[in-house]
Parts: C-alpha cells; sequence; structure tokens
C-alpha cells in the first residue's frame, strides 16, 4: 500500500509515495531536462492499492494528465482549474478529455475523515509532529534548491495523510466488508452518508429492478407539515404553536435545504421555568450559565429517545416521493436486522447497518442524492421536537423539572419521592408515540449553554460536549488542559492548579486554528493551519496576525506558535493564563 501526493508548478512536476508498510519514499520529477519516469509510475499504481488526501477531487485526475505526457505548464493549468472552477474534478477531466484508469485500486480518505477540514489541520487535531503550508508560492517558477524544499514539504504531507489513514484504518475496513456484503461496490472512500444512500439503491434495485436518481425541487416551492396524529398538547400556548406550523409553508432555499420561518426562529415556547426553541435542526432549551448538583432526596437523569429520526420515519411511513413504499419495505428490513445483529452480538452487521440507517437521514436534505425529499426532513424534525415539547409538558406536570433539552433528548430534576410519577409519565409517552427512551443518571450537570457542557455520572466520569469535548478527528484541540482541568475539579473536587501544572504532555497546552489567507507572527509566514501556546516570553499585546489584513487570529494573544510539536514542555509555558482560563470556565458554567 502507498501514500502518494503531488505537486504542480508551471515548470516543476512531483509525485512522491511512501510505502506504509516500509516506511521508504520515492519521489518521480519532470522538469527541464529531466522526463517523468512515466513506465516506472504506471508500475506503482497499477500494483499497489494507493491512498490520498482528495485524491479523487484532484491528485487522480493530475497523474492521468501527467502520465499522458503532458508537460508541466499544461498540467499546471489544469490544476488550476481544478481548483478555481467550481468543478467537480471529473467534470474538468472529461472537459480535457482525461480518463483516469480503471486499473488503478486508489482510496481517498477525504469523505472517511469526520468534520470536513484540510488535511493539515487533521495534522493538528492528530498532534503531528510537524505542521507546514505550502513554502513556495503557487505561480512561482522552481529552483534546483527549492525542488529539494519541495520534495521535504511533500514527504510531510504524505507522513500526515499515513496517520490519518492509520486513524481511519478500522472505518475503511469496515466500509470494505459492506461492499463485499453488496455486490462488490467500492465504498471505502465514501461517507457515511454516501454508504447509507449506495446500500439503500443496491437492495432498492435489488427488490425492484429500478434505477434511482436525484429528485428536483424547484427554489421556493413551499413543504407542508402534516399532523402525524400523535401530537398533543395541554397548554392553550403549544396548541397555538402547533396549529399555527401546520398552517405554515416552507420554502426550499437555492442549496435545496429547506429553511425555517422567521416567526418560528424568533418563537420562545415556555414550559415551567425553562424556555425552548425550534429549529431546522432540533428543539433546543435556552439555559445559560447552569450548575445543577442533584441532592442526596433528588435524581437527575437524561432520558434519551433511541434511534429517533428513524423512527419517526418508519412511525409515520415516510418514504422519498422518488422511492415510494419500496423504500419503507427496505428501510424497516434494514432497521430490523440492525436490533437482531446487536442481539445475537454479530457487531459487524449491527455497526454496518447502523451506518446506512443513520447516513440516510442527512440525504433528505441532499439535492444529489436519490433520497432528497425537502418535505420529509421537515415532517421528521418538526415531529421530534413536537414530541418532546410533548413529553416536556407531561414531565413538568408531575412536579419533576426539565433542566435542558436538545434534539432527541431531555435532562430532568426530580425528588425522588416523584419518581414513580415520572416512570409513568415516559411510558405512557413511549406508548402514545411509539418510541422508546433510554435513561442514563448524572450526579450533576454544568453547562455553559445547552450545547457545551459537562455532566458528571455517578461512577465520577465524565460526558462532555460541545467545546468542552475531548479532541478528536473533527474537532481541533483549544488548550485540552483546560478542559481537564474543569472535568476533574468538577468530577473529583481536583484544584485546577494542580492539574494543569501537573500535566507534561505538550498536546495539551495548544490550540489549532484555521487561519485563512495565513498566519504571521513577529513578520514569519506560518502558514493556513497555525498551532500555538500561550508563553510567558510573550507579551499579553503580541499575537498572531492574519496575514491578508493584519487582524488578530482569535484567541493568540499571549501565544507563541508551535508549528514543530517538542517531545517535552517548553520552559516558558505560561500555567498561570491556563490556570485563570479554567477558573473563567467553571464561571461560565455558573459554578461557584
Amino acid at each position: 500500500m502507498l501514500v502518494l501526493d503531488c505537486e504542480v508548478y508551471t515548470d516543476y512536476f512531483l509525485i512522491m509515495f511512501k510505502n506504509i508498510e516500509s516506511g521508504r519514499y520515492a519521489s518521480y520529477e519532470m522538469f527541464e531536462g529531466q522526463e517523468l519516469h512515466r513506465s516506472r509510475v504506471i508500475q506503482l499504481m497499477k500494483e499497489h492499492t494507493t491512498v490520498s488526501f482528495n485524491g479523487l477531487g484532484y491528485d487522480i485526475h493530475i497523474i492521468t494528465a501527467a502520465l499522458e505526457g503532458w508537460p508541466c505548464d499544461a498540467i499546471k493549468r489544469l490544476s488550476d482549474e481544478i481548483i478555481k472552477s467550481n468543478l467537480p474534478a471529473w467534470q474538468v477531466a472529461k472537459n480535457n478529455r482525461l480518463r483516469v484508469s480503471h486499473d488503478w485500486d486508489h482510496i481517498d480518505v477525504i469523505d472517511v475523515a469526520p468534520g470536513k477540514a484540510g488535511l493539515k489541520i487533521y495534522g493538528g487535531r492528530m498532534g503531528a509532529p510537524k505542521l507546514q503550508d505550502l513554502p513556495i508560492a503557487p505561480d512561482a517558477s522552481i529552483t534546483p534548491e527549492q525542488r529539494v524544499e519541495l520534495r521535504r514539504y511533500c514527504k510531510n504531507d504524505l507522513d500526515t495523510t499515513e496517520a490519518l489513514y492509520r486513524q481511519l484504518e478500522p472505518a475503511i475496513k469496515l466500509r470494505e466488508q459492506i461492499g463485499a456484503q453488496y455486490g462488490g461496490i467500492d465504498l471505502r472512500s465514501k461517507s457515511d452518508a454516501q454508504i447509507a444512500e449506495a446500500v439503500i439503491k443496491y437492495r432498492l434495485h435489488e427488490y425492484t429492478g429500478r434505477t434511482y436518481k436525484p429528485r428536483k425541487v424547484a427554489v421556493g416551492h413551499e413543504c407542508r407539515y402534516e399532523d402525524p396524529k400523535i401530537v398533543s398538547f395541554q397548554s392553550e400556548e403549544l396548541q397555538k404553536v402547533f396549529h399555527r406550523i401546520l398552517k405554515t409553508g416552507f420554502p426550499v432555499g437555492s442549496n435545496g435545504a429547506v429553511t425555517m420561518p422567521e416567526w418560528l426562529q424568533k418563537q420562545r415556547i415556555k414550559i415551567g421555568q425553562t424556555d425552548y426553541q425550534m429549529g431546522i435542526g432540533g428543539l433546543h432549551s435556552c439555559e445559560k450559565r447552569q450548575s445543577i448538583v442533584a441532592q442526596d432526596n433528588q435524581i437527575l437523569a437524561d432520558f434519551d429517545v433511541a434511534s429517533y429520526y428513524p423512527s419517526i420515519i418508519l412511525k409515520l411511513k415516510l418514504a422519498p416521493q422518488s422511492m415510494g413504499n419500496d423504500f419503507l419495505l427496505i428501510y424497516q428490513d434494514i432497521v430490523t436486522e440492525r436490533l437482531q445483529a446487536k442481539a445475537r452480538g454479530d457487531k459487524l452487521t449491527a455497526d454496518t447497518l447502523k451506518i446506512v440507517i443513520n447516513g440516510s437521514f442527512g440525504k433528505l436534505g441532499s439535492m444529489y442524492s436519490a433520497l432528497y425529499a425537502p418535505e420529509l426532513m421537515i415532517q421528521t424534525t418538526i415531529t421530534g421536537q413536537l414530541c418532546l415539547l410533548m413529553l416536556i409538558e407531561w414531565v413538568e406536570s408531575v412536579g419533576a423539572k426539565v433542566v435542558s433539552a436538545n434534539t432527541d433528548g431531555i435532562v430532568v430534576l426530580c425528588d425522588k419521592s416523584r419518581e414513580k410519577w415520572l416512570e409513568e409519565v415516559m411510558f405512557d409517552w413511549m406508548l402514545t408515540t411509539s418510541f422508546e427512551l433510554e435513561r442514563a443518571d448524572y450526579r450533576s450537570i454544568h453547562s455553559r449553554d445547552v450545547n457545551n457542557y459537562i455532566a458528571v455520572k455517578p461512577d465520577g466520569k465524565t460526558k462532555r460536549k460541545g467545546v468542552y469535548a475531548e479532541p478528536v478527528l473533527s474537532k481541533n484541540p483549544d488548550f485540552t488542559i483546560v478542559i481537564d482541568a474543569v472535568a476533574a475539579f468538577l468530577s473529583k473536587g481536583a484544584l485546577v492548579e494542580y492539574t494543569v501544572r501537573a500535566c507534561e504532555d505538550v498536546r495539551k497546552f495548544v490550540a489549532v486554528r484555521q487561519v485563512t489567507g495565513g498566519g504571521l507572527w513577529r513578520g514569519e509566514y506560518l502558514g493556513k493551519a497555525v498551532r500555538f501556546y500561550y508563553s510567558t516570553e510573550v507579551g499579553a499585546d503580541e499575537c498572531i496576525h492574519y496575514a491578508k489584513n493584519s487582524n488578530k487570529v482569535p484567541r493568540s494573544d499571549g501565544a507563541k506558535p508551535m508549528m514543530d510539536l517538542p517531545d517535552t514542555l517548553p520552559g516558558d509555558v505560561n500555567y498561570v493564563r491556563y490556570i485563570e482560563m479554567a477558573q473563567d470556565a467553571l464561571k461560565d458554567m455558573g459554578v461557584n
């Protein structure tokens, strides 16, 4: 298996490979006086599985042109057209009469990776040793010395791509197994939503013999929400909101997405002591700076609806117009198969079908998908929100308090003396709606707002959401030590100063930022992905600037770049700054 990457200039072309097993690199160049070793590149492409970041959207087409004998300047023009035209690479290639070889076995990890980002940002999220932007302007003429520099740069990109591939390898292996189950289709480079669409289309085709294409919906078309016949409210305010929704049109925008009417965006719904807001993405409560600790005579519990949107789709029999009831038969089979696989411990099948079930919902709102059905998107999300509001109203009616709500669940604070009544309400709601609630108990929950909180479980472990979440491939590192210190204080009572000063992991002290146009520090160009930490050697009025307008990069005052990650903590770490940030974070959560 080889990782590949290309660098393209008017008078220079480079394709570099890295062998994942041996760790060795191979470079193939073209410039004046140096022909590309085309036969060797062809051999490598044919005999190995190759891996790239955005290869299907760029590199594969560039390599195709190079192997057809295009000179450097023509390859550069093709490169510019792919980057600047806003057309998909395959369309640009077709316009230029380029056809990618079917003999190449290629995996592109860009859509497999969560949280859309560039390769450098993924490197920052993974704690890559070196973050480096393109060292030479794209329109430059390349000298012999600069060829060496570009090879070093390309090598670093290969290392980052390999690291990303290794993190995504379990997901790619699962995609291989899914593809094998469905007629050998290649799903290795597809996102979860793309897999969902491919599997559903495959199974539908097997069942009906038909092929399915995206449905066209005119811009401005108004989708209507229909009464699902499972929603009822006690309060007059909620009844009015419900009836107004039934009379409201939800227009389709130019991007194919449904837009929320202005009145509904501004509508605040009060139940008990809590305000709620509806939206295209789901219901959410409006709490700020809220810190709740369950007393000995209280329960604090999170009630989530299991597989909420898929359950709504099946309960209301919602099928894309282009697929009809055949979709529901296939979808129900998939849900049933997953539950059976989960029950018998067949993790592979259960995980496979979970991707299909969850990924398919997002495609209802994509105008490029055969599953596109904006009216179903509205029917699903609005029904979910109304049913949650109904549950909240019922819970409050028995003397329990809903302290938070978001999309598919609520957090309830309740005296233990009323727990039996609470359980009866939950059971009645499940009976009425046919949806299933899952319960998780907390000792406490501390929220900056509904999307950003830390909950402490009975065993002392924490659940972190939003800005307080653990660093993952879908989230930039943002001074993780601060959140670790906050979580340790909330769960164990540990002083934030102790947690900060005891940490020796340099990766926990850095933030990674995407800087459009690139960042500058003390006149040095850093690149579009910037990693930095707070230093005692940098003045509070010093910061990293945007190269294009000299504006400050957010939260970079008093920061020093750390583009190359050291093995140990620098001696100038500003511990006091991190401690103060942890204390401020606690205040933002309403913690005294």
